[in-house]
């Protein structure tokens, strides 16, 4: 089997990501990263995930963006309950360049050619690092920045539900297999996992599931 590293927060769409990089056969490496968010719920989520689904491992990396801020998922700033114009408070600065930048890491000490996330460009919130450009940005910097690439074996950064809304994630988890009432998706979920229902993400879920015509799993506080 090939090898690949899956980066899996504990939301829906990394859930689901996971499960279609087993259905196409990889040996998947689930990757988390601790990077000083507002709860550890998810984290916990992750790890059931990785489990639930068939990854090979999990890993848990600790990046604390506490120490710079600018995000109301890692600062002192309240969550919104609706997003604005422009960017939301709640873009973290980076996170999916760190993210990634780390599973890069950990692909080459595996010798593993691919890497999934579970970005999405369509029921997003404005994030920048969300967008096909990023990712085939980020793709050109792997090959150019590791000695796998530079040596011919090229690495591959797969988001394939970029170009899918909520409730196509929904109908998909479903026929793979996903247990959506084991992730957690809220900004501000408590210890554990029960979402506000009032966040950007949480309106985002809802709808996605109210569009797929499926009962919505997920616990409210």
């Amino acid at each position: 089997m090939k090898r690949a590293v899956v980066l899996v927060s504990g939301g829906m769409d990394s859930a689901v990501t996971l499960a279609l990089a087993r259905a196409e056969g990889f040996d998947c490496h689930a990757l988390s990263v601790a990077y000083g968010q507002r709860h550890s719920s998810e984290l916990a989520a992750a790890e059931r995930l990785a489990r639930d689904l068939g990854a090979h491992q999990h890993k848990t990396v600790h990046v604390d963006l506490r120490t710079i801020g600018g995000s109301a998922l890692t600062a002192d700033i309240d969550v919104p309950e609706q997003g604005g114009a422009g960017i939301p408070v709640t873009y973290v600065p980076a996170r999916n360049t760190i993210m990634l930048s780390i599973a890069l890491g950990w692909a080459e000490v595996l010798g593993a050619a691919d890497i999934f996330c579970g970005v999405n460009a369509v029921d997003y919130s404005g994030y920048p690092d969300c967008r096909p450009a990023f990712i085939a940005a980020f793709e050109t910097l792997a090959n150019l920045a590791t000695k796998a690439g530079v040596e011919g074996t090229p690495l591959r950064v797969h988001a394939p539900l970029i170009a899918l809304g909520k409730a196509d994630i929904v109908r998909a988890g479903l026929c793979l297999g996903v247990d959506f009432a084991q992730t957690v998706s809220c900004y501000q979920a408590d210890a554990d996992g029960r979402a506000c229902g009032h966040c950007d993400a949480c309106r985002l879920r809802a709808d996605g599931f109210v569009a797929a015509g499926v009962a919505d799993p997920t616990r409210y506080r």
